[in-house]
């Protein structure tokens, strides 16, 4: 795998290991979709979970997104096995913070965002969610601040009843973070982005933000990590940008790549009806490749990033006007696919 080679190197006997296995990105265990109440307040301290953890496993655990840190500074969702609660949008913000329950249960190379020690309260109401942290939240290094930002603000959102969030400390609405000064919006939402890439942006006024899924990790625990990148508005089709985008690959001074061959091309305008997108390739879809063979984490990325477009449900892929393909596992790729319930599931 590299960040735009005319190879693709992902084997079937990485992706059988990784995604196939149950363990990876599309897990095919049924997930029942957890959602705080609509309007509801909770106070977190520094004595709460570990405690209460015990009984809540011994009835059930609940999957959920976590926004942490990798190591090389990329906030990526991570989904881990949290105890069984009611209040699962306090439980996530619980889980960001340093030294936390997290602690036990981190991925190789992830860290936790928030500082050691905050305490917060949280009231959800019509769809945001109003956050108030403790003064220990300003104990963050000025390098994460966004990183902070972003982390709170996609983690609480992958919750249907959040949709918003508005950040206090002490009680006092913050305008800009207390480190950096940052300026903060009235309200964040995931069209402020995340992980957010300008490079090769001369003129930031005439584009819009897309954000696409590229790959990161190693061998034998690769995750996907999303990226926000500035289109030209002289693209007025979203869902083409962000082909092209996965194309382009990622900033080659990361360390992210793409498993599209610089040579994939839509043959036509994609077609988007009832929330599906159809997608029609060249055959260069393929990668190296035989017998028609479609990469997994081709298929992945194109579907984690093409439904994150407001109204795309799901992803139908054609080569050359017919549906041929063949998934790494050996089946045919023949109804559309749909994003899944949790991203990142494996265990690494």
């Amino acid at each position: 795998m590299s960040k735009n080679k005319t190879t693709t190197i992902v084997s079937a006997v990485l992706v059988s290991s990784v995604l196939l296995s149950g363990c990876g990105l599309f897990n095919t265990e049924t997930q029942k979709k957890i959602d705080p109440p609509k309007s509801v307040t909770y106070t977190s301290g520094k004595t709460s979970n570990a405690a209460s953890g015990k009984k809540e496993n011994a009835k059930g655990a609940v999957k959920t997104e976590l926004y942490l840190i990798n190591k090389n500074g990329y906030v990526v969702p991570q989904t881990l096995t949290l105890p069984k609660t009611s209040s699962v949008a306090k439980q996530a913000l619980e889980y960001l913070v340093d030294s936390g329950p997290v602690s036990e249960i981190l991925p190789n190379g992830f860290r936790a965002v928030l500082p050691a020690d905050t305490e917060f309260t949280i009231d959800i109401k019509d769809g945001i969610a109003s956050v108030d942290f403790s003064k220990e939240f300003k104990n963050y290094k000025a390098e994460d601040e966004m990183k902070i930002l972003q982390s709170v603000t996609w983690t609480l959102t992958q919750f249907d009843s959040i949709k918003k969030v508005k950040l206090k400390m002490a009680g006092h609405e913050l305008k800009e973070m207390p480190v950096n000064g940052t300026p903060i919006s009235e309200s964040l939402s995931r069209a402020s982005g995340i992980n957010l890439d300008t490079a090769d942006v001369l003129d930031i006024t005439n584009t819009r933000p897309v954000t696409v899924y590229y790959i990161g990790g190693k061998e034998g625990a690769y995750y996907y990590v999303p990226v926000t990148k500035r289109v030209s508005n002289t693209e007025k089709d979203n869902i083409a940008a962000i082909v092209e985008e996965l194309v382009k690959g990622p900033n080659q001074k990361s360390d992210l790549v793409t498993d599209f061959l610089p040579t994939v091309k839509l043959k036509e305008a994609p077609k988007v009806e009832n929330g599906k997108v159809t997608l029609n390739f060249n055959n260069s879809i393929y990668g190296s490749f035989d017998k028609k063979i479609i990469s997994q984490h081709l298929l992945d990325s194109l579907v984690l990033s093409l439904t994150e477009q407001k109204g795309i449900e799901s992803v139908a892929v054609t080569v050359n006007g017919k549906p041929e393909l063949v998934k790494e596992d050996g089946k045919k790729l023949t109804a559309p696919v749909t994003r899944p319930e949790k991203v990142n599931t494996g265990s690494f």
